[in-house]
């Protein structure tokens, strides 16, 4: 693993860990009815498919088990279509696809040797 493609899992794993935990501060409020989290956890899934679309694409080719090709989609959809967020779809992804990307992340972080 280039050093680099370590710096971008790092980025990527911060970001969606901080969008998890901005998420459960909510405790049940509706996403949408909080703008100043709902903001930063769409900034955050940002930064998630930015730093994904930035790894080699030769290490992203190596690890299939990452759906990457939705990562940076779901990034790209937010940024260009920033007028029409699907908060819904956030909140969703953020609940249900972060937590096994969270770990995945670990692991293959994990698997890098100084």
């Amino acid at each position: 693993m280039k050093l680099d493609d370590k710096i971008r899992l790092q980025h990527m794993l911060d970001a969606a860990q901080e969008a998890v935990t901005f998420l459960n501060s909510l405790n049940g409020e509706n996403i949408e009815n909080n703008r100043l989290v709902s903001q930063a956890i769409v900034r955050l899934i940002e930064v998630v498919g930015e730093a994904a679309s930035q790894l080699s694409k030769e290490y992203r080719n190596s690890h299939p088990g990452l759906p990457w090709p939705q990562i940076i989609g779901m990034r790209n959809r937010i940024v260009h279509a920033y007028f029409d967020i699907d908060y819904s779809l956030v909140e969703s992804t953020v609940k249900s696809d972060f937590p096994a990307l969270i770990k995945q992340l670990i692991n293959l972080i994990a698997l890098y040797k100084e």
